[in-house]
């Protein structure tokens, strides 16, 4: 019976277990469900939901319930306690927050309203008021939703919110105890205890909580208490703050649903001062809920407690109480029991035992007298708490044990126990070699770079560079494959516990070592104070500064964190990058992945170091590569870039950390070390209102480190300054206090970084930060403090206008700042003093107010691509390196979308010039035809007008669509200008070539009507011939004999009023020119033998020409022969080293004369000379009135007036050899054109000539005539006759155009903007290896790139695509022959309804010529000697007849005859590519590549330049050529002289040395420059040999620069001209 009795009542146990589960699951599902939490439970929150821009959180501390979870996350995560106390808002009548106030509806009677008022209920139907959601039940919930590493964060926070943590946590399905040690891995704890230690009495600790061995002190409610327990143990802990959650706190319900059961913990961390509540780290534990019905959570924590405190209603026997007090009064454990219905004060029973009465007594009273029994039973022994030793308490599940958790574990203890064989100070050195030493030696030199004496310096250098990252490849550790096989083999959750295991394992590591340095530190810093204090100078003060470096030295070896292990990946990924080759590696991780390892670390939330702290530089290589895997993966993001400045300490990281939810180290011990940067998403639902996808969060190490004292700490901050400046788009410059010491030195260092960045363009915006300010609501106090700040800027910008020498009266000069809006004020951080106070609400809403009026200002902002960012990086580091950082400074994404402009402006001006072309050959046509006789400005431009309103459109398209928009509206109205110039300019051209067409057709009109008359004449008198020799038609030779005998009789008859005219002999004329200005025959003769003015403008030396003094040289003087004087030279040298001692004055003209600069000067003035002379001669009417030899004199007096006003200006003169063969050179330059246009003219104006070219024309009309054919056959032939040349000019003008845009667009080298030609160029230069084609190069760079174009175009059309030109050819002759059918056709059909009719052959005459006029210039034919045609179907037969064999002859036509015409596609292209900038660099003469001729303001560039002696420079006073680029030379410490003066200039400050050098940008450049060591290598001794100097002393050639192959220089250029 009885076992059949218990077996029942276990039964219904167990159904009332499960009933009790059901309703508990039905509970949780409402509660959830009333959340909007139902998915999450299965799908739990991330932290990457948390990280990201959401709308702004409410400062009104209500939500509606659907958003309780999402306020409560957001909140936390700002660090606002308040968090918790989120009230509902009432969305319906059936939510209260509150029970609404009943209104009674009584009758009018006083009496009434007595009984009323006495009455003790009322009635009310509360069943429509559904219950609030309890505070607690929104935390669990969320915590119950959350992922592992979520709860791991939102733990973190509460505890840094001194709230109490979940120590067991009931499943919610299963009811089974759960134990999330896994999420108090992150917290650290510090707290000070007074010991006499170390003569000391205060020592402070600080560890990972889960290491901490603690009392624990756990409080259990058995049965039901009408007082609170929590709000009790609140008291002890910290009375003013909530620590645990209790009846009495805001929003608290009875109807808690997810606390019951739930034990929490929490510890009292004392601050060493003599209120501390408790001398030592205390635990306190609570379990919520009966501790009788809760026996699982109750017994582990009595087990585990260092002390009990029980509460009981009553402690009658018998009670529901009595077993559970009886138990735990008879353990060993300490025990204070309190009891409700007891008004005693505290009893001990026993040792270790202890009541007390709580009834009428205040809460006061008992938490003191609580508070010293526990003190009193601690100070004795007792069992200590740790946190980890719940992974081994039975009946629980511990989050640890998952298989993901200790899978990760397991990889990151495998680091650990290899760590572990070291100690903490040399682990860096021993696992980490590649970032230590190795990379510190290699950031040093990397900066020496930037300040070299020359090349030589520079490529040992770069041997030590080279030969560290081969150190470095071979460096790589145990460790290191173990970190990164784990990164490359874990799946994403399992490497996230991996990263989160080695942290919190080698934090636990190092923390002790840590705090035993920095107790060192602070002792010996102490001791050193004090010696100062007695201002000691005894070695005793020596010592002790000694010993405080080497234990910073030891403290910065201890300080290791996963921050190292990447840099030392990022190293290793450089170090073989660099090296372009995959190292052998015995590992499987290949180091070309590490980029994408990182970028999938970051892409997740993980924050990447950008400049290493340590070492003071970026890794560039690492970063650019990590941010380009960043944007495969995500694609080129906008981003919007907010940096952090601060002195150090300021608390930057812990405000970013609130505001952004991100993962930025704090701790004290180990501050932000350089800059980190971490993207934040922003989330969908603002999306809409910003032009970006993510916002990218730069925190800087502090300004002023104290660790970087006495280590150019003031250049160290200048540089941090203006790099994180530089990348933000916005700037939070973060100031602690108002101390105005610290923050005038916080703002010199940021006002001078904003004002290089408006000096390079640069535009961030600024915020200032003032933190840990006492009364933030005081607005007349921060009114002045603004004020203050305001001055205090205007006075800095003051200051740093001078230090960066431009002009700035005011802070607003240098930024768009408002001192209203732009400055902020923090509430201090705790709300209270440390280590138990929590953070003060007035900071989170800081926080939040902040972040809304940076999203505020970033809403108007476009943000920059991640590539733009990468970029920027790249630039501003790189300028950095470099003293002088505005002049170094390179924007390289400003350059890329430059180039793409000039791309698009050459498409443009393409677009433009082919269709003035065409337009230009149509009118060309009418006007040799006779049918326009003047052509006007303003008919171009209409023609022009739908070519030009389409570019028009084409470019506000490119720059209101283009994504970088905002770089080009910079550029816009320049180019819009340019493109209105091109247009107005070209106009004018085609103008001018018409309107010399024009004055050739009016100057031949003369001619012109004599042809007509020749012609009608001619045909007549052959006609009359013909018919007299009719009978004699088959005798060809007697016609042949008969028409010649009569020509030359027509010929004298016709041409007998006419005079010839004679040909020119130019030589004879420039003799007797150069007679003319005195100069003898003898040195004419001599010239022109030697020969040596015809490379005048491509000589290595013009020493020759040069004379010592201001005299010319007497006529008659003899020459030396060229041999001699070289031969002679080295005695002359000497003989000039004499007089330069001897006579002063003297010597000074010979010093000069030598030097570089004023060789270059020379030269250019041969090229000026030779093109204006060539102006002037191409300006007269050559071509329509024929050749004078006064324009030889004009020329001859120019060149001579040139020459006089150049030696004016110079210490030296040139000899009258110079003046002889420069003018002959010019005369050389200008005959070919000369002889050409005298030709035409000739051709055009000659009637001899004109009517001997005719003929064998004539001659086969007569035949035809003789053999009876009709006038239709000959006027048929005659019309065919005048066709041919027609056609092949119009076949061939088309043609030429048609090829040049064909060439144009398939030709890689023409396809985009200058630099690309320029890259092309010199690849071809380098394939041929023509040392004479390089010099034309270096001197005379546009006559080369000419010279390109024309072999290229040739090449094209002769060699390899000679197929596709003549379908091209053949093309436009197809044109012209369907033109020339139609006209055919349309005018016979025309004049057919008038046959019979007189001057019907004239009629059809003119219609066929209309016809035809605006595609060819066909010259009218009089037919008076052909009015007999009556069929004109027959004349349009003989016509086509006539026509096949030309078409024919056309399709077959050599391509060689078209250059013969006035339209050839090389010139047009030469015309279109050769329009742009050609100004010299002043010291190495590189050209400028800017695809505009005059793109001021915009300075002078070139991708690199090259070694100045390939110029000719040499060492003043030596024969040594310069092989230093003049990028080395800028950033190094010498100096030149300008022109040839006395006056020399730090080549730094080249762009002080006058406009020449100021309208350039030269940077210093680190790059290779492999294409100019090879050239100089290989064409060393013809550079020698051409200058007559030598690559020696400082100019000797580096010996590395000989491993350059041809195939690497050419390589070279395509990386370059990128």
């Amino acid at each position: 019976m009885d076992t059949s009795g218990n077996m029942e009542k276990q039964s219904e146990e167990t159904s009332e277990e499960i009933n009790r589960k059901k309703q508990y699951q039905r509970e949780t599902e409402t509660l959830l469900g009333r959340l909007h939490l139902q998915d999450k439970h299965q799908q739990k929150f991330s932290p990457a939901e948390l990280l990201k821009i959401y709308p702004p959180v409410n400062q009104d501390q209500e939500a509606s319930e659907k958003d309780l979870a999402h306020a409560f996350l957001q909140r936390l995560m700002m660090l606002d306690y308040r968090a918790r106390y989120i009230t509902v808002r009432q969305d319906s009548a059936e939510l209260s927050q509150s029970k609404p106030v009943p209104e009674l509806d009584t009758a009018e009677t006083d009496d009434d309203d007595l009984d009323v008022l006495f009455s003790t209920s009322v009635d009310f139907d509360e069943s429509k008021l559904k219950t609030r959601v309890h505070p607690m039940d929104v935390q669990m919930a969320v915590f119950h939703c959350s992922d592992s590493f979520l709860k791991q964060n939102m733990i973190t926070k509460l505890s840094q919110c001194q709230y109490a943590l979940p120590l067991l946590v009931p499943d919610l399905v299963t009811m089974d105890i759960d134990c999330p040690l896994w999420t108090f891995r992150q917290i650290t704890k510090t707290w000070k205890i007074s010991e006499i230690q170390d003569n000391s009495n205060i020592v402070t600790k600080s560890m990972p909580i889960c290491k901490a061995e603690t009392p624990m002190v756990s409080f259990l409610r058995l049965g039901s208490l009408s007082l609170s327990k929590s709000q009790l143990l609140n008291t002890l802990i910290n009375d003013r703050h909530s620590t645990f959650f209790h009846r009495n706190c805001p929003g608290s319900t009875k109807s808690r649903h997810l606390m019951d059961g739930v034990a929490e913990i929490a510890w009292y961390c004392p601050a060493g001062k003599p209120n501390d509540a408790f001398t030592d780290c205390i635990a306190f534990c609570n379990l919520h809920g009966d501790a009788l019905s809760i026996e699982k959570q109750r017994d582990i924590l009595t087990e585990k407690s260092s002390v009990n405190v029980v509460f009981a209603p009553t402690m009658e026997k018998g009670g529901k109480s009595t077993a559970v007090i009886s138990a735990l009064y008879k353990s060993p454990k300490p025990l204070i029991i309190l009891i409700a219905d007891n008004d005693s004060g505290a009893v001990k029973m026993k040792d270790g035992k202890y009541k007390m009465g709580l009834k009428d007594r205040s809460q006061s009273d008992v938490s003191v007298e609580l508070k010293e029994i526990i003190e009193t039973i601690l100070s004795g022994p007792h069992e200590s708490f740790q946190l980890e030793t719940m992974a081994k308490v039975s009946g629980i599940r511990v989050d640890e044990d998952d298989k993901v958790c200790q899978k990760g574990k397991s990889a990151a203890m495998k680091i650990v126990k290899l760590l572990q064989t070291k100690d903490v100070s040399t682990i860096k050195d021993t696992f980490l070699p590649c970032h230590g030493q190795l990379w510190h030696e290699w950031c040093r030199i990397n900066k020496e770079l930037n300040h070299l004496k020359g090349e030589i310096e520079k490529s040992q250098k770069e041997k030590k560079l080279e030969q560290i990252r081969k150190d470095q490849c071979t460096a790589s550790s145990e460790l290191m494959k173990l970190f990164i096989e784990s990164l490359s083999s874990l799946p994403s959750t399992d490497k996230e516990y991996f990263l989160k295991w080695c942290q919190i394992l080698i934090d636990a590591l190092s923390t002790d070592d840590l705090s035993s340095i920095l107790q060192s530190y602070d002792k010996v810093w102490s001791e050193v104070l004090a010696l100062k204090k007695k201002h000691d100078k005894s070695d005793q003060l020596k010592i002790k500064q000694k010993e405080l470096d080497q234990i910073s030295a030891k403290l910065q070896s201890a300080t290791f964190g996963l921050e190292h292990m990447f840099r030392e990946m990022g190293q290793l990924y450089e170090a073989h990058a660099s090296l372009q080759k995959q190292a052998k590696m015995t590992e499987k991780t290949d180091w070309s992945t590490y980029p994408k390892l990182a970028a999938e670390l970051m892409i997740s939330g993980h924050p990447m170091e950008l400049l290493d702290g340590d070492a003071g530089h970026v890794p560039l290589t690492w970063i650019s590569s990590l941010l380009d895997e960043v944007i495969k993966k995500l694609g080129d993001k906008k981003v919007f870039v907010l940096s952090v400045l601060g002195i150090q300490s300021s608390g930057k990281s812990t405000m970013l950390n609130a505001m952004f939810g991100l993962k930025f180290a704090v701790s004290a011990g180990r501050c932000t070390r350089g800059a980190f940067m971490q993207l934040v998403k922003v989330s969908e639902e603002i999306q809409k209102d910003f032009q970006f996808d993510y916002i990218l969060v730069v925190d800087t190490e502090g300004l002023r480190a104290l660790e970087l004292e006495g280590n150019a700490t003031l250049h160290h901050d200048n540089e941090l300054a203006t790099f994180v400046v530089g990348l933000g788009n916005m700037t939070l410059i973060n100031i602690f206090g108002e101390n105005p010491a610290e923050m005038q030195d916080v703002l010199q260092i940021v006002v001078q970084a904003f004002m290089r960045m408006k000096k390079v363009k640069l535009s961030p915006s600024c915020v200032f930060v003032h933190q840990n300010v006492t009364d933030i609501a005081a607005a007349e106090k921060n009114m002045d403090g603004k004020r203050r700040l305001q001055d205090k800027l205007d006075q800095m910008a003051q200051l740093a206008a001078k230090e960066e020498v431009c002009e700035a009266q005011c802070f607003s000069d240098v930024i768009a700042f408002d001192v209203k809006k732009d400055v902020k004020y923090f509430a201090q951080l705790w709300e209270g003093s440390p280590p138990m106070a929590p953070p003060n609400p007035g900071y989170s809403e800081s926080v939040q107010e902040l972040k809304n009026f940076i999203l505020s200002k970033a809403s108007q902002s476009a943000g920059i691509t991640l590539s733009h960012f990468r970029s920027t990086i790249c630039d501003l580091w790189t300028a950095l390196m470099n003293e002088n950082f505005v002049f170094s400074f390179k924007n390289t994404r400003e350059i890329a979308v430059y180039r793409k402009l000039e791309v698009q402006y050459g498409n443009w001006t393409w677009d433009l010039r082919s269709n003035m072309l065409t337009i230009e050959n149509g009118l060309y046509k009418e006007i040799k035809s006779g049918k326009r006789d003047k052509v006007e400005l303003s008919f171009l431009h209409k023609e022009i007008t739908t070519t030009f309103g389409e570019i028009e459109k084409a470019m506000t398209t490119h720059f209101d669509d283009n994504s970088d928009k905002e770089m080009l509206v910079q550029w816009r109205g320049r180019f819009e200008n340019k493109i209105k110039e091109f247009l107005d300019e070209h106009v004018k051209g085609v103008k001018r070539k018409l309107d010399e067409v024009i004055e050739q057709k009016i100057a031949c009109k003369k001619l012109d009507d004599k042809k007509i008359e020749f012609e009608n004449k001619l045909l007549q008198k052959s006609k009359e011939l013909a018919h007299q020799l009719k009978d004699k038609a088959k005798d060809e030779e007697e016609l042949e004999k008969q028409f010649n005998s009569v020509w030359r009789v027509w010929v004298r008859e016709l041409t007998a009023n006419t005079k010839p005219i004679e040909d020119i002999n130019l030589e004879e004329d420039e003799f007797e020119v150069l007679q003319e200005l005195g100069i003898e025959p003898s040195l004419i003769n001599e010239s022109k033998r030697v020969g040596k003015y015809k490379k005048l403008s491509e000589l290595g030396n013009y020493d020759y020409y040069v004379s010592l003094t201001k005299h010319q040289d007497q006529p008659g003087q003899q020459l030396q022969d060229k041999e001699k004087k070289r031969d002679s030279r080295g005695h002359l040298r000497k003989m000039f080293d004499y007089m330069l001692e001897k006579i002063p004055k003297v010597g000074n003209y010979v010093k000069e004369y030598v030097l570089p600069e004023e060789q270059q000067h020379i030269r250019s003035l041969v090229e000026d000379v030779e093109k204006q002379s060539l102006d002037k001669i191409k300006s007269k009417p050559v071509a329509s009135e024929g050749y004078r030899s006064t324009y030889l004199q004009e020329v001859a007096k120019h060149v001579k007036e040139r020459v006089i006003d150049f030696e004016s200006k110079k210490k030296y003169a040139l000899k009258k050899e110079f003046t002889v063969d420069l003018l002959l050179y010019v005369f050389d330059s200008a005959g070919t054109w000369l002889s050409e246009s005298h030709k035409t003219f000739k051709m055009n104006n000659n009637a001899l000539t004109y009517v001997e070219s005719k003929k064998t024309q004539y001659y086969n009309f007569f035949r035809s005539f003789c053999k009876g054919n009709s006038s239709a056959v000959v006027l048929g032939e005659l019309i065919c006759e005048k066709l041919k040349s027609s056609i092949v000019e119009a076949v061939c003008n088309e043609t030429a155009i048609d090829l040049a845009g064909k060439i144009r667009g398939s030709f890689p080298a023409f396809k985009e903007n200058r630099l690309n030609l320029e890259k092309h160029v010199l690849k071809g230069l380098a394939e041929k290896e023509v040392f004479s084609d390089f010099i034309t190069y270096i001197l005379n760079p546009r006559k080369q790139v000419e010279t390109f174009i024309r072999e290229k175009v040739h090449k094209y059309i002769f060699t390899e695509n000679k197929d596709e030109v003549q379908k091209v050819l053949k093309k436009n002759v197809e044109d012209i022959n369907k033109l020339v059918s139609q006209a055919l056709f349309t005018a016979t059909e025309k004049v057919k309804k008038m046959e019979g009719k007189k001057g019907v052959a004239d009629k059809w005459m003119e219609e066929f010529s209309s016809l035809l006029e605006k595609e060819l210039t066909f010259d009218t034919i009089c037919c008076e000697n052909f009015s007999d045609i009556n069929n004109f179907d027959f004349l349009k037969e003989e016509t086509e007849k006539g026509l096949k064999p030309i078409i024919e002859e056309m399709n077959s036509l050599s391509l060689h005859e078209m250059e013969e015409f006035r339209m050839q596609p090389d010139q047009i292209l030469i015309d279109q590519l050769c329009h742009c900038c050609w100004v010299k660099c002043p010291f190495c003469a590189a050209v400028c590549i800017n695809t505009i001729e005059n793109h001021s303001p915009d300075k002078h560039t070139v991708p690199f330049h090259r070694p100045s002696g390939i110029i000719g420079w040499h060492t003043r006073g030596t024969k040594d050529l310069v092989s230093d680029f003049c990028t080395t030379l800028v950033a190094s410490d010498g100096s030149f002289f300008r022109d040839g003066s006395d006056t020399s200039y730090p080549y730094k400050q080249y762009h002080t040395a006058g406009e020449k050098y100021s309208s350039w940008q030269i940077t210093p450049d680190a790059s290779k420059l492999t294409y100019w060591k090879w050239f100089v290598c290989r064409f060393q001794r013809q550079l020698e040999d051409y200058y007559e100097y030598k690559f020696q002393g400082g100019g000797t050639i580096p010996s590395d620069w000989r491993d350059h192959s041809k195939e690497k220089a050419i390589e070279s250029l395509d990386e370059l001209y990128r």
